[in-house]
């Protein structure tokens, strides 16, 4: 398929995460019956997210060598020289890359991000912290 738009070519495969954004989107003159389902509709937006992530996950764990695992030698090194661990015990090993919102890489980024502005800046002087009730007038 072409985009007439642009005249390039297409992508014949769909993510779930483009297909649930599809489907989510509010349209002009459209009814969309999933947003007006309340309870039901917060149950697959659930489900929908941990879809997505489960497939982030399983992309990880079948693409470790594209996503240079092999740099991570020394974690299998150190596993094997420690007394206290179990290799037989030890699940299969995959490393979740700093892109991974919820790896310790990722957190590891992001701390070293807050240590560089403090070294920039210095530390904070006031921690401010602003709290809303949508019931007050």
């Amino acid at each position: 398929m072409i985009n007439p738009q642009t005249g390039e070519g297409t992508n014949k495969k769909v993510s779930a995460m483009n297909y649930y954004s599809y489907r989510l989107m509010i349209r002009q003159n459209a009814e969309n019956h999933i947003l007006k389902c309340r309870q039901l509709f917060h149950q697959y937006i659930v489900d929908m997210y941990a879809k997505i992530e489960t497939e982030k996950l399983l992309y990880i764990r079948l693409n470790q060598t594209e996503l240079r695992s092999e740099q991570y030698i020394h974690l299998r090194d150190a596993i094997v020289n420690d007394g206290n661990v179990n290799p037989n015990e030890l699940g299969r090993m995959a490393i979740l890359p700093s892109t991974f919102t919820e790896s310790p890489l990722h957190m590891h980024k992001y701390a070293q991000d807050a240590m560089t502005y403090v070294r920039a800046y210095g530390r904070p002087d006031l921690f401010v912290i602003f709290t809303c009730n949508p019931t007050w007038n």
